[in-house]
């Protein structure tokens, strides 16, 4: 696999199946089938990353949800709104 530099990002060849009709609807639209295969992939990781990040932090925002549920907001009484 080749390996290339773009916008000072490394990039690297890869192969990846697509259905056969959305490859050719794609083609047909003029869409950059890298560039959009990139750009879902890294909305996919960034979805991931936000579902481990709150798995790992549910215990932590349950726990300071309850608080606020039981007290109110610490400094609820300093708002102007």
């Amino acid at each position: 696999m080749r390996t290339t530099t773009t916008q000072g990002s490394a990039r690297k060849a890869t192969n990846v199946t697509l259905g056969e009709t959305l490859l050719a609807e794609a083609k047909s639209l003029k869409i950059n089938i890298s560039q959009a295969a990139e750009a879902g992939l890294a909305r996919a990781v960034a979805e991931r990353r936000a579902e481990l990040w709150l798995a790992e932090n549910r215990e932590a925002l349950d726990s300071s949800n309850a608080y606020v549920e039981a007290n109110g907001l610490p400094l609820a009484r300093y708002r102007g709104f």
